[in-house]
């Protein structure tokens, strides 16, 4: 009998999720995903299937080495800014089956901090 890692745990969680919100050109999905060393965001709208903007913090002016609050509170600061340049100013927060706490509380408040409703 084969165990679940959290890995696995995640990825059902987040199937889970993605069965209830969807993202549209008016609203779209904002989707967050965490490595260790990195932190990812993208703007979605699924009726289209393209992504609106994205941060993370493989760019230059986002680099950071660890995946942290701090790191996380920057990518939702860009993340933020970046959309209310494409003019969207409410989103669906997806947080990818992780729990709302620590980065993921801290990305989403950093983002709400610079004007996006969810």
């Amino acid at each position: 009998m084969a165990t679940q890692t959290r890995k696995d745990t995640r990825r059902i969680i987040h199937d889970r999720i993605r069965k209830q919100i969807r993202g549209t050109a008016e609203r779209p999905r904002l989707a967050v995903y965490f490595s260790n060393k990195r932190v990812y965001a993208q703007l979605i709208d699924d009726d289209q299937g393209h992504t609106i903007a994205q941060a993370s913090t493989m760019e230059k002016a986002l680099l950071a080495d660890k995946a942290n609050i701090a790191t996380a509170t920057t990518v939702g600061e860009a993340i933020a800014e970046r959309a209310i340049k494409k003019n969207v100013t409410a989103v669906v927060f997806d947080r990818g089956g992780y729990k709302f706490h620590g980065k993921v509380k801290a990305l989403a408040d950093a983002a709400r901090a610079k004007g996006l409703k969810f």
